[in-house]
């Protein structure tokens, strides 16, 4: 109980706050307070205590003491450089690890292809934006027929319809059976947003697919490389195609 009262008088109690820098010390800058004067004293004790640690390791330090480290160290302007070792590869090892690399994205590639076939069977790119254009030719007689064609008119199809690929239905038809399938306008441009997304999708994979098959073919090249074999190189490598080599020809038994 006694607690209880304690806090709620300390709840009501007089906050006391710390003074500002006086006005005629102002230009003493500003006045620390007791978090400041943690704050400094603390980084002061820090350091200290490392400067003892520092100095407790040398007294103690053994003038015998020995690391297999040291043979490979160099003290360069007081800092201690370590030279970087370079891994000796037999050519046989290099070409193995060069044909690991060929397979790993040879396979990543034959994932993406199928990745690719199937979202084509889903979408049966019917209104793709990529797709080539096909073309419908119509053949008159006369010049006057020319003038006077209407192309609804011919299709027999409403007016609406025509820019459509696929899923134009005739007049008679529209007359005759009732539409299915979702009508509200704000549930087919919501459909339209996610095909596009699917199409944009598989628009990325086909251009992932093709750059993993010219990073094969350089790979494949550079392996091809690694034989003795006599060379000129007939094309220079490009960012879309690998560099070409003419190979001295040779018998083998």
């Amino acid at each position: 109980m006694s607690a209880a009262f304690r806090k709620a008088a300390k709840s009501r109690q007089r906050e006391h706050r710390e003074r500002s820098q006086p006005g005629f010390r102002k230009h003493l800058g500003l006045l620390e307070k007791k978090k400041d004067y943690k704050l400094r004293a603390n980084d002061y004790r820090k350091k200290q205590e490392y400067l003892r640690a520092l100095r407790k390791k040398a007294l103690e330090k053994n003038p015998d003491e020995f690391y297999y480290k040291m043979t490979r160290v160099k003290l360069q302007d007081g800092v201690h450089v370590i030279p970087e070792t370079k891994e000796e590869v037999t050519p046989e090892q290099l070409k193995l690890m060069r044909t690991q690399d060929v397979k790993y994205i040879e396979m990543k590639r034959v994932a993406e292809a199928k990745k690719i076939e199937r979202l084509k069977s889903e979408l049966h790119l019917l209104d793709f934006q990529g797709k080539q254009q096909n073309k419908h030719v119509f053949f008159f007689d006369t010049k006057k027929e020319v003038e006077q064609f209407d192309i609804a008119t011919h299709l027999r199809t409403a007016p609406e319809l025509v820019d459509r690929v696929f899923n134009r239905p005739t007049i008679e038809t529209l007359q005759k059976e009732k539409v299915k399938g979702i009508t509200h306008q704000t549930r087919l441009k919501r459909m339209a947003k996610e095909r596009q997304k699917q199409y944009n999708f598989l628009t990325q994979r086909i251009e992932r697919e093709r750059k993993l098959f010219i990073i094969a073919q350089k790979i494949q090249t550079r392996k091809d490389l690694l034989d003795k074999t006599r060379k000129v190189k007939v094309k220079k490598e490009t960012v879309n195609s690998p560099a070409i080599y003419k190979f001295q020809s040779r018998r083998k038994r």
